[in-house]
């Protein structure tokens, strides 16, 4: 029988970001995926480093994306030490782009919105925008420059952090799935896969859209997949520098020359086909956003499955069952939350203890709600 101090399930970045940080800690780590590690949401995403809130739903996760960008620096210097390769990390900042002819009270709103919750974010005219990234439609009215956002190559990234943790001594099954949890009076003491049991004193849940298959997880993780489509473009007489931010999608430029365009949020269940009617509004709203990529070629489409929460927050920390962390439910925050997600999982293994305020992420809140759901009302 497979022993370890830690065990995890998902071989995603996250995953593996957690079994790093647990690895140069001093423990022992196991993880286990369905498939080869790093080949689904990890590998489909854009790659953009952004606490900003896309919704007033997502305002609760500002501070710990705040945190988690913090970081990146010296997670990303880390990991490209160990495994000595660029991730492709540009620390350049993202430009909003707004069209609207109410653009300026718009303009005014979302500064107004991200100072308040203490993020920078610079008002830009439309000619000063077009100046520093000349791509750029002229249609455009106003912009939002918010200069300490940042993107990254999760492609990269992720191959990175998972040979970095096998360096430090990380052991990575692939075609291993979890299929349960494995608990003995209360607590849960490792994992159930197809043919064998694994053992662990810790066992963390970080499968993304798949950590509600494993038996004995759905009701603190309740989460689902959301399809997201997304198209790489080549253009070599355009140059963009940032990341390009509208209402309508993102263009993320990469390092070799490629931009990305992306992505939609459809709950389809697993499904990861392609669709005409989606590639083609990535397609027309990249063009919007900057017309010349008209000319641009199509080097790639793909869709990934974000691991989607019912109130699209988080699932981080402790359950009820000793043992028994969760690490899932990032949504479209997984590439930001990829650091003080892996912090906080160390943290609380070796030190019973977090630096971030965790509590709002807690995977006991489903149960709560189930509690008050199922709970008789008074007369």
């Amino acid at each position: 029988m497979k022993k370890f101090d830690a065990a995890i399930a998902g071989g995603g970045l996250i995953g593996g970001a957690i079994a790093l940080e647990l690895a140069r800690a001093g423990l022992r780590v196991g993880v286990f995926d369905r498939q080869e590690p790093g080949k689904e949401a990890s590998w489909a995403g854009a790659g953009i480093i952004s606490p900003a809130p896309e919704g007033p739903a997502m305002i609760p996760l500002v501070p710990l994306g705040k945190a988690s960008l913090a970081l990146y620096p010296e997670f990303v210097a880390m990991v490209e030490e160990i495994y000595g390769e660029s991730v492709g990390y540009r620390p350049k900042g993202t430009l909003e782009a707004l069209f609207s002819p109410d653009a300026r009270a718009e303009l005014s709103t979302v500064i107004a919105l991200h100072h308040g919750l203490g993020l920078t974010a610079e008002p830009l005219r439309a000619e000063d925008a077009r100046a520093l990234e000349p791509a750029l439609s002229e249609d455009l009215e106003a912009a939002v420059l918010r200069p300490e956002e940042a993107s990254v190559d999760n492609r990269a990234l992720t191959r990175s952090v998972l040979e970095a943790a096998q360096r430090s001594g990380v052991e990575i099954f692939s075609g291993s799935g979890a299929e349960g949890i494995w608990s003995e009076s209360g607590r849960c003491v490792g994992l159930k896969l197809k043919n064998e049991k694994v053992q662990a004193e810790w066992t963390i849940i970080a499968a993304g859209c798949f950590s509600a298959g494993i038996e004995g997880v759905t009701r603190y993780a309740p989460v689902v997949p959301a399809k997201g489509q997304m198209v790489s473009l080549r253009a070599e007489e355009i140059e963009i520098e940032r990341v390009l931010w509208s209402e309508k999608l993102y263009l993320v430029p990469r390092n070799d020359g490629r931009i990305l365009a992306g992505a939609t949020v459809e709950h389809v269940g697993f499904d990861k086909a392609l669709t005409a009617g989606a590639i083609e509004k990535i397609l027309q709203a990249a063009i919007e956003l900057a017309p010349r990529l008209s000319s641009a070629r199509i080097e790639e489409m793909w869709a990934g499955l974000r691991p989607d929460s019912p109130d699209h927050l988080p699932i981080l920390g402790p359950t009820d069952m000793e043992g028994l962390l969760m690490a899932t439910g990032h949504f479209r925050s997984g590439i930001t939350l990829t650091p003080i997600t892996a912090r906080l999982v160390r943290q609380w293994v070796t030190e019973q203890r977090v630096g971030v305020d965790w509590d709002r992420f807690s995977p006991m809140r489903f149960e709560s709600a189930s509690a008050d759901a199922t709970r008789p009302a008074r007369a």
